[in-house]
């Protein structure tokens, strides 16, 4: 149900108030196209905290272009009144790497050049924000499980944001973003700092200084809007804040060394001198990977047998220790965190990890052929139902598989039209039926019938059907949650290689099954003929490096 609030509370707070605070509150969990993101609209229930806090909210709840583009024009009309500025946006995002849009309920299928006023430019907002440093914080309440691919330029989910210098911008959940601006943004005198640090999930960027109070209590100046020495200290204060070193707290300290943030200064550079590896995480951040970015590197170490304990694009823990090992192998400071010229040297090896893969897989796959060839000599070739059987046995899927098969069903197709019309019809009934009971009352009444062998290689193909391995097998291929256009990578992959997976239509079929398991068999993994994560990474793995030969 699409609801439309708009919150002016310009008639109900005196002039000083009206233009201190000014707050627009975006929230859609309703889209007519894409999938709804369930709470993602109930941020704008933040609007009542927020204008006892002193705010003029305009807020839209499930809006369209027509309801979030009158917000946008009353927020911009606005602006130059307001000493303080709030904008929350809770929903569905895209980016196309370098520039984000906030999606409308009513945006369509999102594509690089069909979006329109019905997404809401997410770097015009910040550039508005830019004329109020110290005093612009920005909220972006996200699907952190957002993958979803639009077009070849277009994807879910935020890009790199050019922060102003001075704006704040505040990323998480969006289901934590209601209690978040109800609790702590719209609470007058809470240091901001500090309540991002303790909330979890929520992630600052930009401009967010020890002791930031963004709502000031009542008869309090806002940041930047002191007086006098007050002024020149809180100024001095957030600086040193913002940028973060020894060195800009040290200044500080030395023009106020009994100031009010003394204390958190000498706090700050403790914690710098006392963080190990600070310098590289903070180069680490500073590329600014993205989530994809850290997925590759994340498969890379797995190919070089470094286990991340994932491939999720999320340096956890596991993560770090697998970077910690690599860099101790080769030959790096063991710092946990990568520099770019380490993300090229991991690159690299793993390309080369993915070769000597693919060829030792091509070994294999030659050894067993010969292996193929010289059991179907000694068995199949002959010609006899026993020999043909054997054969299958052990090679169900051999270079001759298909041929003993035939040669097979020619030998059973003989015995049918020499059997007795009884013993006949009882083993085409057992056919249709096709179930083990069907095939052991066959059995009971022919002991000795022409097609014995067929009958217990069936029960025997039953049982082995139903068996717990593929059961697992097959849920753990579920568990990978692949789309279609990843299961249409693979089937390419697999045609590429010669294992002839049939159409490469996103649908793993008969003959999908059979060529995965011969490219698990030829390169040492558990041949079931469903995807694990060993085989699904060693497939991307063959994917990128076929890609960096070409």
């Amino acid at each position: 149900m699409r609801r439309l609030v708009m919150l002016v509370l310009l008639a109900l707070l005196p002039l000083s108030a009206r233009a201190d605070a000014l707050a627009l509150v975006l929230g859609t969990g309703q889209y007519d196209t894409l999938d709804d993101l369930l709470r993602a609209a109930h941020v704008t229930e933040a609007a009542d905290e927020l204008e006892a806090a002193g705010f003029r909210v305009l807020a839209v709840d499930n809006g369209g272009p027509q309801g979030i583009g009158r917000a946008l024009a009353d927020f911009a009309a606005a602006v130059p009144e307001a000493d303080r500025l709030l904008v929350v946006l809770s929903g569905r995002f895209a980016t196309d790497g370098t520039r984000t849009w906030y999606l409308t309920r009513q945006t369509p299928r999102p594509s690089l050049l069909g979006l329109d006023d019905r997404a809401v430019s997410v770097d015009s907002l910040l550039t508005i924000l830019a004329g109020r440093p110290s005093r612009a914080l920005l909220i972006l309440g996200i699907d952190p499980e957002a993958d979803d691919l639009y077009d070849p330029w277009l994807r879910e989910g935020l890009g790199p944001l050019a922060i102003p210098q001075g704006v704040t911008v505040l990323i998480g959940p969006h289901r934590r973003t209601t209690g978040f601006v109800t609790d702590q943004v719209a609470q007058p005198g809470a240091d901001l700092s500090r309540q991002v640090a303790a909330a979890e999930g929520i992630t600052g960027l930009g401009y967010l200084p020890r002791g930031y109070v963004f709502t000031p209590r009542a008869g309090e100046a806002a940041a930047g809007t002191r007086p006098g020495a007050e002024a020149r200290e809180t100024a001095l204060w957030q600086g040193a804040a913002a940028l973060g070193t020894v060195e800009a707290y040290g200044n500080y300290l030395d023009a106020y060394p009994q100031g009010r943030w003394a204390g958190d200064a000498r706090a700050a550079i403790a914690a710098i001198r006392a963080e190990p590896n600070r310098e590289q995480r903070l180069a680490e951040e500073a590329l600014g990977l993205t989530r994809e970015q850290r997925r590759t590197i994340q498969r890379n170490l797995s190919l070089l047998d470094f286990d991340p304990r994932g491939v999720d694009g999320i340096f956890g823990p596991g993560t770090r220790r697998a970077i910690t090992d690599w860099q101790q192998q080769n030959g790096f400071g063991q710092t946990a965190y990568l520099d770019r010229e380490q993300i090229e040297r991991l690159a690299a090896q793993a390309a080369r990890r993915s070769q000597q893969i693919e060829t030792e897989a091509e070994r294999t796959r030659e050894a067993l052929e010969r292996a193929d060839r010289a059991f179907w000599e000694e068995t199949g070739a002959r010609g006899d139902e026993a020999g043909l059987r054997a054969y299958l046995e052990r090679h169900p899927e051999g270079l001759f598989a298909r041929n003993a098969q035939e040669r097979l069903d020619a030998i059973a197709e003989d015995k049918r039209r020499v059997a007795a019309a009884q013993e006949r019809a009882a083993w085409d009934a057992a056919r249709e039926a096709d179930t083990t009971g069907a095939y052991r009352r066959y059995l009971e009444a022919h002991p000795e019938g022409s097609f014995v062998e067929e009958a217990r290689a069936r029960i025997a193909a039953l049982g082995s059907e139903r068996s717990e391995a593929e059961t697992r097998a097959q849920a753990g291929e579920a568990s990978l949650g692949l789309n279609a256009l990843t299961a249409r990578v693979i089937e390419q992959r697999l045609d590429a290689l010669g294992l002839n997976p049939g159409a490469v239509d996103g649908r793993f079929d008969g003959d999908t099954r059979r060529a995965l398991r011969g490219y698990q068999r030829d390169r040492g993994l558990t041949a079931t003929g469903f995807l694990d994560e060993p085989t699904l990474v060693r497939l991307l793995a063959d994917t990128l490096g076929q890609r960096l030969e070409e």
